[in-house]
């Protein structure tokens, strides 16, 4: 799967992308039709610690999926919206297969 990778601000090292394109390749395991991602780092302006963002927009064919989270780290951050976009895509695959 393509992803794009965007950092907002600030510039992302290698292994953050890296992790973030193993991360989004698992997505093909639960939705093959899966075009392309674009993941959007952003570090938010509050005085807490969970203040790292990532945005991710999954497009499928007619669809496309948005999820933000906001976590301590981009990784959990990251791990967390794939999770939610593994459910919403499962959710996808079963209202597919119910109408054929």
């Amino acid at each position: 799967m393509k992803v794009h990778t965007q950092s907002v601000n600030f510039t992302v090292d290698r292994k953050l992308v890296e992790f973030v394109q193993r991360r989004m390749d698992k997505l093909d395991l639960f939705y093959d039709r899966v075009i392309d991602a674009e993941v959007f780092l952003k570090v938010g302006n509050t005085s807490s610690k969970e203040n790292k963002i990532a945005e991710v927009k999954v497009n499928v064919p007619g669809d496309d999926f948005m999820v933000k989270k906001q976590c301590k780290t981009f990784e959990e951050a990251v791990d967390s919206a794939a999770n939610s976009l593994e459910r919403i895509l499962k959710k996808r695959k079963q209202k597919l297969r119910a109408h054929i």
